[in-house]
């Protein structure tokens, strides 16, 4: 039975620490997203076009 309990704290205990890498982790920024905005305006064009011509309704310039 003391097996048991000893696992339970062990397992409660790296639980703890992988939780706490995670907070550390999203606290640093290393799951900030540095790619996309950089290439949002590429595909905004493309977005804004699609809007406009269904608004008129007009064929896209192609």
């Amino acid at each position: 039975m003391l097996i048991i309990t000893v696992l339970i704290l062990i397992s409660v205990a790296v639980a703890l620490i992988f939780l706490i890498a995670f907070f550390w982790a999203v606290k640093s920024g290393q799951y900030d997203d540095t790619y996309s905005p950089s290439v949002r305006m590429l595909f905004d064009d493309e977005k804004n076009k699609n809007e406009e011509t269904s608004k008129n309704g007009n064929k896209p310039k192609s």
